[in-house]
């Protein structure tokens, strides 16, 4: 048994912050130490909640006022903030930690900022993994927040049973800078900053984006009214109470309905398959295969082989290699 699993069981929080590191490290012994630790995880179930919106649109601020009122209420919530990393550097600010200083420091809150690594889709590859460990130390939401709002990042709706969507008040022609695939991913969608002299543009907004969404096809998952559009404050906190009543009523009607339990059933075959594929491009890493690699490459750019024909012949290699 791992050192790191009785104490993450019981909630240490610092034995969650080691695991989480454990599971994102690339060396090799840390990658198989974090495998059986995952193995060993006892089965516990939260409520996983996606958050994407534009920037500037107030993730973090909705995140501390949304977090704190549900720790209010006795619940336990983690924040997996996953920020963008140079492409240059491969630096990353980290900065969500700062930003949420008052859930920061609450003892019933968990904030996890982590480097999306230039993976597609704005989540770090081990998201899926420090999900689990987080439900296994007991925490009963985890709110997931992307790196930015686009086609790419509905990969976190893949890996919540929520997808809340945040947006900006906006007059009805900023439904053209939402893209359509993350609108038929999302269960809510959130107009923030609805307070002050931005109330009115935002129910304008609100009635928008509810016109919008009921053009949508409808999905299956989906009771009658979902998904719908809402206006929500939080820097007053108006409208928090009605936005965490109706995910808990979609979650509730999904368990009921059966759509829980398969969605979560899809989703870890998601994972295997993600899962596989790094595996088989890692096999490209090996000093061999970058040998063959880089001659295959300079046969392509001098025009001698067709792309096509390089690749087939890369994968012929491979399967030699592996019989070796």
């Amino acid at each position: 048994m791992d050192e790191l699993l009785k104490p993450l069981i019981e909630g240490n929080r610092r034995a969650l912050s080691r695991a989480i590191t454990l599971v994102e490290s690339t060396r090799a012994d840390h990658r198989q130490r974090a495998v059986a630790l995952l193995a060993e995880l006892p089965k516990k179930q939260a409520l996983r909640i996606g958050l994407s919106g534009t920037p500037g649109v107030g993730k973090s601020t909705f995140i501390e006022a949304f977090g704190t009122m549900l720790t209010e209420q006795g619940l336990r919530v983690a924040v997996l903030a996953v920020d963008p990393s140079s492409t240059r550097s491969g630096g990353s600010i980290l900065g969500d930690k700062t930003r949420m200083e008052t859930l920061s420091r609450n003892p019933r809150a968990f904030i996890r900022p982590t480097p999306s690594s230039a993976e597609l889709g704005g989540v770090a590859r081990r998201t899926r993994e420090s999900i689990r460990l987080c439900e296994a130390a007991g925490y009963d939401v985890i709110l997931i927040e992307t790196v930015g709002v686009g086609q790419s990042e509905t990969l976190v709706a893949e890996m919540s049973d929520l997808f809340v969507l945040l947006l900006a008040p906006a007059g009805g022609d900023e439904l053209q800078g939402v893209k359509r695939g993350i609108m038929e991913m999302a269960d809510l969608i959130l107009v923030n900053k609805a307070d002050g002299d931005l109330l009115p543009t935002a129910r304008r907004t609100v009635a928008d984006y509810a016109g919008a969404l009921r053009l949508l096809r409808k999905r299956p998952q989906d009771p009658e009214g979902f998904p719908k559009a809402m206006a929500v404050s939080a820097a007053t906190g108006d409208g928090l109470d009605k936005a965490w009543a109706e995910m808990t009523a979609l979650a509730d009607w999904r368990r009921e309905h059966g759509h829980f339990e398969a969605n979560r059933a899809a989703q870890e075959r998601q994972w295997f398959m993600a899962e596989l594929r790094a595996g088989l491009l890692s096999q490209l890493d090996q000093p061999q295969a970058q040998a063959h690699l880089a001659r295959l490459g300079d046969d392509v750019a001098q025009g001698k082989l067709a792309p096509g024909m390089a690749a087939t012949r890369m994968l012929e290699l491979l399967g030699q290699m592996s019989q070796e």
